[in-house]
């Protein structure tokens, strides 16, 4: 199988305790050990709340956008559900044959 080019955006919320990046990034880090993706965070706080936003970007396995919300189910932790609040994924599966005709 071959991989597939992979984009997903996640918006984390909670209250503010502070260290909410590094929360993040510790979670992702554990989320997708064995996937080649890297991921930038953005972090925002306003009105005793913080966000993050992960943009995570590269090349997995996953063929479809069904199959990356079946592996989250899965491997998602009760702090990754709690503090999720919006996503948006795009995933680019690779074509065979060339880019022209797609025969070869």
């Amino acid at each position: 199988m071959m991989n597939s080019e992979t984009y997903l955006d996640f918006c984390f919320v909670r209250n503010a305790f502070g260290g909410f990046a590094v929360e993040i990034d510790e979670m992702l880090t554990k989320l997708f050990k064995g996937v080649r993706v890297n991921w930038y965070l953005e972090e925002k706080s306003a009105e005793g709340i913080e966000m993050v936003i992960a943009e995570v970007k590269g090349m997995s396995r996953w063929q479809s956008e069904d199959e990356v919300i079946s592996f989250l189910e899965q491997n998602g932790d009760n702090c990754f559900w709690e503090y999720l609040q919006g996503y948006k994924m795009f995933v680019y599966p690779a074509k065979r044959g060339c880019g022209s005709c797609g025969d070869h």
